[in-house]
């Protein structure tokens, strides 16, 4: 009985330690702003972020799924393993949400669907930052409802890191990972290879990714270069057209390079960048007859940005300029171009002891030959360290893709008299953290005007992309965690959705959001080297009904080895998550991870 006890007692103190460790992290953790890195602790936006510790118990194998696990967040996926995925945030679009790859975008102007092509899996993620509601006057345009911006990270630490899994449907997933470099100029490098026969005809699919990334230390300063490769072939059964066609098939590749330079001169901080993305996406509509259909697209954006940030006895003022260039060529759409040119203005006010902060702001943009305007507010109050009180108001927009404005097939027809859409967000919210709880509600507004949809009047009628007069949205959101012993915590998040006046009976986007959506979490480790997470998930679509999944992952770690056995979708339940593409049931892996130190 006493050796139990003692080993109990001995369980409890390394949890203690592990649990102040995770929590020292989280306050630590420095948010990528457009200007200046922002503690958590001091944003006053609804923001989570989740860190490199959860993402190693989470039982996802894909970025796309890991953000699933988070209400708010609605990924809706055609087919595993990031294969194909659209994110909406609070029951947005696919294209009203930013991608961010460590601050640089990664938004395809061809079309939203592609966004997601990230050139790394999520073995090689730090972090990820999701700040939830509309922030035009620090981002521009594509922030509607929100930004996720995922982060990697160099180091000078000479390691190896080797993962690979295996699962049902012939699926397999291999990667490694190289941290390497000095304490002034430190590098990551990762590859990744992914593949299954698929879990239905024709969703057979493989990913191959290379993501390079180095950070070379100035006094006061930095530069920073990134380089990334993704390509994806897979078959998509139903994916887009009716679902009879079940013969579709798509291979898509997605580049990104960018040079980053921070600098501070006393007062005086500068953030700023040039980047390049390429897309490139070919579909077929007959897989085994490419001469029936076929579109071919080929994208180019590049820009660059500058940002100035000066610090005075009034606060803090930032002012930044964005210049980007959009160039594709299609055989659906088109040779096209365009240049988007974005200023930014945001200011800081600390008022009654630093207890109360104020930030006002507006960004500016010129499209297509028109200006466009749109101002925004945050504001945050500090009762104390634990209680926080925070709202936000702004006006948000988004320029329509060249899919959106130009594509033809039998059954869609582009508009290419569409305007920028545009919406004015509100959200009032309050904030309790301290080392064992967190807890967040907040309600929020979005109402739209000139949202842009595809829509129809009749079953048999043509999408057509339009201008929709108004959408209103409504809804409330509220998260709970829990370190409710050293060794348990539990995480509770839910968010309730309501939307409003969409004018046509049959619309693509407007009616897909959830109206309920509850996710729960329990981690529990137990006998010093196991860790078992489940996560449960109810969701209610607007058009497509309700379902329950939950996810199951139980790791065995020991020194730098951890071996983990994952089984997603445990009940096996049926479900779809958009355009009628059934869901895998249930699916089982296993895998392991193993470090190797250099030194």
């Amino acid at each position: 009985m006493k050796k139990i006890i003692l080993a109990i007692s001995v369980l409890a103190v390394q949890q203690n330690l592990w649990s102040q460790n995770q929590e020292k992290g989280i306050d630590e953790v420095q948010l990528q702003g457009r200007f200046l890195s922002t503690p958590y602790n001091n944003v006053n936006e609804n923001v989570t972020v989740i860190t490199k510790q959860e993402i190693e118990n989470s039982p996802a194998t894909s970025i796309d799924e890991l953000l699933q696990f988070h209400s708010g967040l609605d990924i809706r996926r055609r087919g595993s393993n990031g294969v194909q995925s659209d994110i909406s945030i609070r029951g947005s679009s696919f294209e009203q949400v930013l991608i961010l790859i460590n601050g640089i975008r990664m938004n395809d102007s061809q079309t939203g669907h592609n966004t997601f092509n990230i050139p790394f899996d999520i073995s090689a993620v730090e972090r990820i930052e999701i700040m939830k509601g509309s922030s035009a006057k620090l981002y521009g345009q594509n922030v509607f409802a929100g930004v996720v911006n995922i982060v990697t990270k160099s180091s000078s630490d000479e390691k190896v890191t080797v993962k690979a899994h295996g699962g049902d449907f012939k699926a397999y997933d291999l990667s490694a990972s190289g941290t390497f470099g000095s304490e002034k100029f430190s590098n990551l490098l990762t590859v990744s290879n992914g593949a299954s026969d698929g879990y239905r005809f024709n969703t057979d699919y493989q990913i191959r990714n290379v993501f390079y990334q180095n950070k070379l230390r100035l006094n006061e300063g930095n530069f920073s270069l990134q380089a990334g490769f993704s390509e994806k072939k897979f078959g998509a059964n139903g994916f887009y057209a009716s679902p009879s066609y079940t013969n579709q098939y798509e291979e898509t590749q997605a580049s990104v390079v960018s040079l980053q330079y921070q600098q501070k001169f006393r007062k005086l901080s500068v953030n700023s960048s040039l980047y390049w993305r390429r897309g490139q996406d070919m579909y077929l509509l007959k897989r085994e007859n490419p001469l029936f259909y076929r579109n071919m697209h080929i994208g180019n954006n590049a820009g660059g940005t500058i940002n100035l940030s000066y610090e005075s006895s009034l606060g803090i003022t930032n002012f930044g300029v964005d210049y980007r260039r959009e160039f594709l060529t299609s055989s659906n759409l088109g040779k096209r171009k365009r240049d988007i040119t974005q200023l930014f203005f945001d200011h800081q006010f600390k008022l009654f002891n630093q207890k109360l902060e104020v930030n006002p702001g507006a960004s500016w943009a010129s499209y297509s030959g028109d200006n466009f305007f749109y101002p925004g507010m945050d504001v945050g109050y500090v009762f104390n360290s634990d209680h926080k009180i925070f709202g936000t108001i702004s006006k948000g927009f988004r320029i329509p893709t060249f899919t959106d404005l130009y594509y033809v097939s039998p059954t869609e027809r582009g508009n290419p008299n569409l305007i920028p859409e545009n919406s004015v967000s509100s959200e009032l919210g309050y904030r309790f953290q301290n080392k064992k709880i967190l807890a967040k509600v907040s309600g929020f507004i979005r109402n739209t005007k000139s949202g842009i949809d595809w829509q129809k009047d009749t079953p048999n009628s043509p999408w057509i992309a339009e201008n929709v007069a108004k959408i209103h949205l409504k809804g409330f959101e509220t998260e709970f965690k829990h370190q409710l012993f050293t060794f348990l915590n539990y995480r509770i998040n839910y968010t309730y959705l309501d939307n409003l006046d969409v004018d046509k009976a049959f619309s693509r986007y407007s009616l897909q959001n959830l109206r309920h959506q509850l996710v729960g979490q329990i981690d529990l480790k137990f006998l010093n080297f196991f860790s078992n997470q489940l996560i449960y998930r109810y969701t209610e679509r607007v058009n497509l009904g309700s379902y329950n999944t939950l996810d199951e992952q139980l790791n065995f770690r020991y020194k730098d080895l951890n071996f983990y056995v994952l089984i997603n979708n445990l009940t096996n339940a049926k479900y779809v998550e958009t355009n009628l593409v059934p869901m895998p049931g249930r699916w089982f892996h296993v895998g392991f991870t193993y470090q190797i130190k250099m030194n």
